[in-house]
Parts: C-alpha cells; structure tokens; sequence
C-alpha cells in the first residue's frame, strides 16, 4: 500500500503543479459528473431546455436543481461510484496529457487504453436506484439479454466498481511512468 502511494504522491505533485493541468482535471471530472447525473434524466432535461414556454433563468435552475438527484435517485452504492469516477478520470486525463507531453508522442499506449477501459466500464455502470445501470440496460435488451441483470448482486452497480478500478489500475501505471527516466540506461551505466 505504502509503495502505491509512494508512486502516487511524486507523480500527483508534478502533474498538479501546473495550473492548467489542474483545471483540465477539475473540467473533465465536472463534465463526466454531469454526464452522469443528467443521463437518467435526459429525455426530460431536453424537454425542459427546448421548451418556449419557460425563462432561460428557469432552465438554468431546473439543470442546477436537478443536480440534487444524485442523493434521491441514486442508491449509496452508485452515488459514491459515480462522484469516484468523475473524480478519478479527470486525474487520469490530466496525468495522461502530462504524460503524452512530456514524452512527446503521439499516444500513451497502454495506459490510455486502461483509462478508457475504466471510463467505459464507469459508463456502463451509470444509473440510479429506480431504473439500475441506465446505459448497460438498454444495450443489454437490445440483445435480448435485460433480465440477465436482475442476477447481479448489484443490479449493474458491478460495472461502475469495475471502472473505478481499472481507473485506479491505469493511474498507477500512468504514476510509475511518469517517474520513468526519460532516457534508458546503458548498460555500461548500470554497473
């Protein structure tokens, strides 16, 4: 545990020192949290917003009030999967554009296919306490396959656990890289 952190803490600090990279992180971990939020609610939020009959004030309390959802409509469980997830992939978006730019490639390789990986796991998982994981049960009865759901401990809730580990996973790979020398060394230097 001690050597996770170990990583963790030196990479963070570099990462974070620039600003920008910290509103990076903090927009992205907004934007996945309001996806998240407003997913289950979409077919009313896009009657609220087009609609002719209500003030633009009114809209823009409605988007915040709606916000307050996420303690009613969404269990424990999937709550504090769903503020982990937001939090972690814009971490993990951050530290992969530090990543990309320090060693100046085009892509990170493996370490932003895990990060995908825990976003799109994360997705799959998004729902609330009524209708279970939103996304997953639509694809899933389009393939005939809604009531395999129902034997899932957690109704679905498995996929958002998934996501925040695998995110976990790809920000420790991404921590260890980023304390990587940007150089290898010889084997003349190793001795």
């Amino acid at each position: 545990m001690l050597g996770i952190a170990a990583t963790f803490s030196p990479s963070l600090k570099q990462v974070f020192r620039s600003k920008l990279l910290g509103l990076a992180a903090f927009g992205i971990a907004g934007m996945v949290f309001l996806f998240s939020v407003y997913l289950p609610n979409f077919r009313l939020i896009r009657q609220v917003v087009f609609s002719k009959h209500l003030a633009m004030a009114d809209k823009a309390g409605f988007l915040i009030s709606l916000l307050g959802s996420i303690q009613t409509n969404f269990t424990a469980i999937s709550a504090t999967a769903t503020v982990l997830l937001s939090i972690l992939f814009g971490v993990n978006a951050a530290m992969t554009l530090y990543y990309v730019i320090q060693r100046k490639r085009a892509s990170a390789g493996r370490e932003t296919a895990a990060g995908l990986g825990g976003l799109v796991a994360g997705v799959f998982g998004i729902g609330c306490a009524a209708c279970g994981s939103v996304i997953l049960t639509s694809f899933a009865a389009s393939v005939g396959a809604s009531g395999l759901l129902a034997f899932l401990p957690l109704a679905g809730g498995e996929f958002a656990i998934a996501g925040v580990l695998l995110l976990v996973v790809s920000l420790a790979i991404i921590a260890k890289k980023i304390q990587d020398p940007l150089v290898c060394e010889t084997p003349a230097a190793k001795q």
